[in-house]
């Protein structure tokens, strides 16, 4: 449930980002939120991934 939930938000995040970028640009203070969020939803996903192989 975690993981299909987790690689929603991600899909959607990535969406999104993708167009901020059209609209912004990438160096815009828009773009790197938006970048950030994605790159934080990554680390939550690998973390589900490597808690859930360890046990």
């Amino acid at each position: 449930m975690v993981k299909t939930s987790l690689l929603t938000q991600i899909e959607e995040k990535r969406e999104e980002l993708m167009k901020v970028v059209m609209h912004n640009g990438m160096t815009s203070t828009v773009t790197i939120e938006h970048s950030q969020q994605l790159d934080h939803l990554l680390l939550q996903y690998q973390r589900h991934l490597h808690s859930n192989s360890a046990n």
